[in-house]
């Protein structure tokens, strides 16, 4: 892909809450290129432009760190910069490391769930009433959070069980409402 379409297929898949701009885009390309991760292809350019499009493709070498690092699960494949970029590549990685990747994310998130309660007691008094509806919004948000991991993290446990998770000793309740698995089973993904 040339780098216009690498950065509008990383914004799609990285949703609204992340966008990938030209300024990281472009050095990031330049190091993966000194790398030896990726390669430059030239293509002829039209009479009615000035100069050929280069596109990018991964190498042999690009391949072999991406599986790497996606199977890299320690802190830092759970951190806030970095957990959604490898939750978006998850059908790719196996389901042991997706398993520790979510259980630490949502660890991660219950300390920082207990940590910023703790502060909310000792602050209530002293901020307004617009400072507390931000706080309380970060503790809705995390708590979500958890929540949808926790979900991710039943799903994927029952679809690694041998019966699906349909066994009469499964106490494990169905999650309500939708639940999006962590790995699609459609080819055409």
């Amino acid at each position: 892909m040339h780098g216009y379409e690498l950065r509008k297929r990383l914004n799609l898949m990285l949703g609204w809450g992340r966008v990938l701009s030209y300024g990281s885009l472009y050095p990031t390309l330049k190091k993966m290129l000194r790398g030896n991760l990726i390669e430059e292809v030239s293509h002829v350019a039209a009479p009615t432009t000035r100069r050929p499009r280069i596109t990018y493709q991964v190498t042999e070498s690009g391949h072999a760190a991406f599986e790497r690092l996606m199977t890299e699960v320690g802190p830092t494949a759970w951190e806030d910069d970095t957990f959604g970029i490898r939750f978006a590549f998850f059908e790719r990685t196996d389901m042991e490391s997706r398993l520790r990747v979510l259980e630490g994310r949502r660890s991660r998130l219950q300390e920082r769930l207990h940590r910023i309660q703790a502060e909310l007691t000792m602050t209530q008094k002293e901020v307004d009433r617009y400072a507390a509806e931000l706080q309380r919004h970060g503790v809705e948000s995390v708590e979500r959070e958890v929540d949808w991991l926790s979900r991710l993290i039943d799903a994927e446990r029952r679809a690694s069980s041998p019966d699906g998770g349909t066994s009469p000793t499964d106490t494990t309740a169905a999650p309500t409402g939708d639940v999006v698995t962590p790995r699609a089973t459609d080819p055409g993904r």
